[in-house]
């Protein structure tokens, strides 16, 4: 059942019909880590095609050529600085977060030697890295904080936000120039001015919800998975609507990594049904895909819009997976 919500209502508004469940023709093809105990957390695709992805238990940074299906490892300068989040940039520099020694690095593709970037002593944990206008931005979930370095400068500027606890989790990027933050310890989202930093909250219409990743499409609706509650949601900034779906899985099946495919479906995990699944915005219908090896959980999606792939960091299981959409 599709729920509609206009923000600042209490009340829900009528239903806008039932959502369709298919069985689906995609499958989840997976690549196994050599390294012993690879946990890969977040993984992101160049527009090579290579895909690089953090493994956080071991502190590499993975590269992975989807052609020969070759691995190759880079040691974190930092031991055990269990690298979390991932971006490749426009210039092919592949930057991630150092989450336990409470820095940023990039990777060098061409000679695979990386530079570290210290943050302040307050920003402990940076989370999610992205990408805007040349500048690397970030969350700083249990410091309750969200950041920007400049690479040039290497000048850091961090902002708390307002509410304690709110946990700023998944980070992206909008067509409009802001930034979208999902404030995982509350039940809001909160849109940056990625000119000043300054940060606006948007309350979801149940208390309840807890929104852990975002994707934006390409009209500049937000998607949120709802972890707590299990329910694939939208936000609309343009008319301030909100619509929200049921997960296959139900309440229990904590939607977590999510993103947008080149054609506009939506795509996200149940993180505990090792489902994906791929929801149409245009028939409102949803398809379930069951990853091959059970325990996997993605934290976090990557999409390869050139190949029309999305890549999947398969926590759990060391291994990485990929989806063909075509």
């Amino acid at each position: 059942m599709l729920t509609s919500y206009t923000r600042g209502l209490a009340a829900l508004l009528p239903a806008a019909g039932l959502v369709g469940l298919a069985a689906s023709p995609l499958a989840v093809i997976e690549y196994q880590i050599p390294r012993e105990n690879a946990f890969p957390h977040d993984p992101a695709v160049g527009r090579d095609g290579i895909v690089w992805y953090t493994d956080q238990a071991n502190s590499f940074i993975g590269r992975l050529d989807p052609a020969t299906g070759k691995i190759t490892d880079y040691p974190t300068p930092t031991p055990q600085s269990a690298p979390h989040g991932i971006v490749v940039a426009p210039d092919g520099g592949v930057w991630y977060t150092a989450q336990r020694a409470g820095k940023l690095a990039r990777l060098d593709p061409a000679t695979g030697k990386i530079e570290e970037y210290s943050l302040p002593a307050e920003a402990r944990d940076p989370h999610t890295p992205m990408i805007r206008n040349g500048m690397v931005w970030f969350t700083v979930q249990q410091s309750n904080m969200y950041g920007r370095l400049d690479p040039a400068t290497r000048g850091v500027k961090v902002w708390t936000v307002p509410i304690r606890r709110a946990l700023p989790y998944g980070m992206v990027n909008a067509p409009d120039g802001s930034i979208w933050v999902a404030l995982f310890g509350t039940n809001k989202l909160a849109q940056i001015d990625a000119s000043t930093g300054a940060l606006t909250e948007v309350p979801l219409p149940q208390t309840a919800a807890r929104p852990r990743r975002l994707a934006v499409d390409a009209t500049g609706v937000v998607w949120y998975s709802d972890f707590a509650r299990g329910y694939l949601g939208s936000y609309n900034p343009k008319t301030r609507v909100f619509h929200e779906w049921p997960s296959p899985g139900g309440t229990t099946s904590a939607p977590y990594g999510i993103a947008v495919a080149p054609d506009g479906r939506i795509f996200y995990d149940e993180a505990r049904s090792g489902t994906i699944v791929a929801f149409d915005p245009k028939t409102q219908k949803m398809e379930t895909v069951k990853i091959p090896t059970p325990g996997s959980i993605v934290r976090n999606m990557s999409v390869d819009s050139t190949r029309s792939r999305l890549w999947l960091a398969l926590s759990g299981t060391s291994r990485i997976g990929r989806i063909d959409l075509k």
